[in-house]
């Protein structure tokens, strides 16, 4: 499981603020176009730390659909479900309805 918000590299403090903010993740630059992610792969740290966060603060507009779906993954991981056959096609549906899979969007 990955958390990643991809800024333009003239943006870079700006992720190292969440770097700081958040106590963890890191900074991940592209070469072939001008960006950079900030990317927190540590599941404590997403569960603990970046979850928490949006739910004190939740996003708007279709995007907090994405991170809605993206928490119900996390939910199914910390009860083990994606160890199992079934747990592990949920996801996979789940994962299809995201972003552009999203009917309507």
């Amino acid at each position: 499981m990955k958390f990643q918000v991809t800024q333009h590299s003239r943006d870079l403090d700006l992720v190292k603020t969440l770097i700081k903010f958040f106590s963890c993740g890191k900074y991940n630059g592209r070469n072939t176009v001008q960006a950079g992610d900030f990317i927190v792969t540590k599941f404590s740290d997403i569960n603990e730390k970046i979850i928490p966060f949006f739910d004190m603060y939740p996003l708007q507009g279709v995007k907090s659909l994405d991170l809605k779906d993206w928490c119900k993954v996390a939910e199914l991981m910390s009860k083990k479900e994606h160890l199992t056959d079934k747990g592990l096609e949920q996801i996979r549906e789940i994962k299809k309805g995201m972003n552009r899979g999203r009917n309507g969007y």
